[in-house]
């Protein structure tokens, strides 16, 4: 039975991911620097530090995974933009601390870095794997680094590191820091109070590829069992919206009237207007397609939301 170990565990991708490696009976480890309340009896979970390069060393040789996916990051842009220096630290020197324990084993792993379309230029057109790489947020500079470390253990080590670049995902279960959760949970709240309501909102205009997250590990999955690794993939819906269509489909899910704010304290320093995926490499290559529509898991999150205790 082959082993996955999945850094970064406890966030929002690591239960989807999982489960997606659980229908094909792999045997899962997951690591993650908060403990995490509710264990599965499917996960072996082991608490550590990315950033600790003596656990890390010591986690990876212990188990001996046959693969590795790192979902452990700083994962937002505008936080990134709070915290430079630790997104730099956790998204580089954390990746780093699982290469070099990696090349470490006699049976190296496949190891799987994720990236982001943040790593692009800002484009009015959708983009592929060849638009120009430049990056205009600290977030987006930090995996930039990251995928030239993979680069050059692949060709220094001869290990099988896989890139991929995904674009934006949400589901149940992603914080509410997160912008589609943020709009669900207070219009979710508005609807539960029975009257009307106010909501704030930052920069509506923005217009964003949004997939369900349960997409992304399909394709992950794809690509980290797929044989070249040098080969580097976008993976996204191929249909972009602006915030404000997707706020209006998750207000009309609320019977209530509510009105709509916009805080300009909310905008971040740098907002790229458009970006949109062409996933057309990954369709014809790995046959994959998304099979969740952006409607559906906005009633997914925001019903999510309506069922329980929002504050």
């Amino acid at each position: 039975m082959a082993k996955l170990l999945i850094f970064g565990y406890s966030g929002f991708v690591g239960p989807y991911l999982a489960k997606e490696f659980l229908k094909d009976n792999y045997e899962i480890y997951g690591t993650d620097i908060v403990e995490l309340l509710n264990k599965s009896e499917n996960v072996e979970f082991y608490k550590s530090d990315i950033l600790n390069s003596n656990e890390v060393n010591k986690l990876i040789m212990d188990i001996a995974p046959d693969m590795i996916i790192n979902l452990a990051a700083i994962s937002s842009v505008g936080l990134s933009w709070k915290i430079p220096q630790k997104t730099m630290e956790v998204n580089v020197i954390g990746a780093l601390n699982i290469l070099e324990a990696s090349r470490n084993l006699e049976k190296k792993p496949k190891v799987m870095f994720i990236g982001s379309s943040e790593e692009y230029a800002p484009s009015d057109k959708p983009l592929n794997e060849n638009s120009p790489l430049d990056s205009n947020n600290p977030y987006g500079i930090s995996k930039l680094a990251q995928e030239r470390y993979a680069e050059l253990y692949r060709k220094q080590y001869g290990m099988k590191v896989y890139c991929v670049r995904p674009f934006n995902h949400t589901g149940i279960g992603q914080k509410d820091s997160f912008v589609l959760p943020s709009f669900c949970k207070q219009v979710a709240k508005i609807e539960k109070s029975g009257k009307p309501g106010i909501i704030k909102v930052g920069n509506l205009e923005a217009i964003r590829d949004f997939s369900d997250v349960r997409d992304i590990v399909n394709a992950y999955k794809l690509i980290i069992e797929s044989d070249d690794c040098e080969v580097i993939y976008n993976v996204g819906s191929g249909k972009a919206y602006s915030l404000k269509e997707l706020l209006e489909i998750i207000v009309s899910l609320s019977s209530q009237r509510i009105e709509i704010i916009v805080d300009k304290d909310r905008y971040r320093p740098v907002d790229t207007p458009y970006i949109c995926c062409d996933c057309t490499k990954i369709t014809n290559k790995l046959h994959w397609k998304s099979e969740y529509s952006i409607d559906n898991t906005l009633k997914d999150i925001f019903n999510f939301y309506l069922a329980g205790d929002v504050q």
